[in-house]
């Protein structure tokens, strides 16, 4: 008989294959582990819990025999450190995952995120789609450039954005997993507001804008930025800098937002002659469907 974790490794065989090899196992309640969340990057395993139930729990023992490196990370809003080793051999050294054909650079020691969100797996797969040769993409609050090689590889210049050096030389060497030159595309630091208000001087417009800001910041001068109150200023930016017929992905995973609150956010900026279209999470993700995306696409 199969145990829970076991079935719950079954639900996803179908969705690992020779150019996808990182997924979600289990997904806390979906899969009935309240509050615990385990995912594959290769054949690496990274667990995150809510609780340190995990140290006296069967369920250890069973990961300690899969004799795969796991690695776990508390989830802890006021104090984000890295995953500590768990059990299997040690990760000394960041490694490379695939997705959908796509390679990209993966590191359990750069903090307390690992270089990629896999809840995003199905909207980088349709920017690939979207960018054709020939257009330009704007990927905002960009982190290690995931929907920017995407972009790449589906034609596009792109233009990459976000307030970390270190993670826009992570987007580079991203690029290079996939044979794509850096140098033929622009990398940003600095604040996306900052940024988007910038190019709107110079008249500069994107075909296409991936909008995927955290939930909660503040800048250097102490202005503070939060998705419930302030993406539709953030979205009226970007529409400023997109060309006629262009697309929009306008992502949240702000538990605290609905869906509806979040559409109607965007709609009351929306040009009518377009239309916003929500797509789920992969279905690896059964549990809370705390990520809300929503697509600005021209009326066909």
């Amino acid at each position: 008989m199969l145990s829970p974790l076991q079935l719950s490794f079954r639900k996803r065989d179908t969705l690992l294959s020779k150019t996808t090899n990182a997924v979600r196992l289990v997904d806390g309640d979906g899969d009935g582990f309240p509050n615990l969340f385990l995912e594959r990057y290769g054949e690496r395993l990274l667990l995150s819990t809510r609780h340190d139930e995990l140290l006296t729990s069967p369920l250890r023992q069973e990961l300690n025999k899969l004799g795969q490196s796991v690695y776990w990370k508390h989830l802890n809003q006021h104090q984000k450190t890295a995953p500590e080793h768990l059990t299997g051999p040690e990760v000394t050294e960041p490694f490379t995952i695939l997705e959908n054909g796509v390679r990209y650079r993966i590191d359990f020691s750069a903090g307390y995120s690992q270089g990629i969100f896999l809840d995003q797996r199905n909207n980088r797969k349709r920017v690939q789609k979207l960018a054709r040769s020939g257009q330009t993409v704007l990927n905002t609050f960009a982190y290690t450039g995931a929907f920017s090689v995407c972009a790449a590889l589906g034609g596009a210049t792109t233009t990459t954005l976000d307030l970390s050096q270190p993670y826009l030389d992570w987007a580079k060497e991203n690029f290079r997993l996939n044979d794509l030159n850096p140098d033929s595309h622009h990398f940003c630091k600095g604040d996306t507001f900052h940024w988007l208000k910038r190019f709107q001087k110079q008249g500069r417009l994107f075909d296409g804008i991936i909008l995927d800001p955290p939930t909660f910041s503040r800048d250097k001068q102490g202005k503070t930025f939060s998705v419930e109150k302030d993406y539709g200023e953030l979205f009226t930016l970007a529409l400023s800098c997109l060309t006629p017929g262009g697309w929009i992905l306008s992502s949240t995973n702000c538990r605290k937002l609905p869906l509806a609150v979040f559409q109607k956010q965007l709609q009351q900026h929306q040009p009518s002659f377009t239309l916003l279209e929500t797509t789920p999470m992969p279905n690896d993700f059964s549990g809370e469907p705390y990520l809300k995306a929503l697509w600005l696409l021209p009326k066909s």
